[in-house]
């Protein structure tokens, strides 16, 4: 396994799982839109709340975990998980059937995230044999 330091921060050479791809584009396009759907407030002249602000930043996470999880950060992985687990947590708020959507939605990440082929990916190169 070949991988390239840029700085202090090990870069993973090795060819990306394509469920990491997926999975990291997926968090990029949803925090993307729905950066800009919630800018609105914003922009609309509806004034400044709190929350937007919250939710501003909770989807700048989804859009920076999803660009690093392609650049092979591991702490991306883990990152797009804390995301969707807080998803998951506030849902119970909520209904029934949002706990179960948002419970699918952290398991299959997590199942393809720490899969074999994923792990290498994500390991950094003093981690390498481990």
């Amino acid at each position: 396994m070949i991988r390239r330091n840029m700085g202090d921060v090990g870069v993973n050479a090795t060819k990306r799982p394509v469920s990491v791809s997926i999975i990291a584009i997926i968090y990029v396009t949803v925090g993307a839109v729905g950066f800009a759907y919630h800018l609105y407030p914003f922009v609309g002249g509806h004034g400044f709340h709190r929350d937007d602000l919250l939710i501003e930043i909770i989807r700048v996470a989804a859009i920076v975990g999803g660009a690093f999880m392609l650049r092979g950060h591991n702490w991306a992985r883990w990152l797009v998980l804390a995301w969707i687990g807080f998803h998951f947590s506030i849902s119970f708020f909520d209904s029934l059937q949002k706990v179960a959507v948002h419970g699918l939605i952290f398991v299959l990440p997590a199942y393809f995230l720490f899969r074999p082929e994923a792990k290498a990916y994500f390991q950094r190169p003093d981690q390498m044999g481990t």
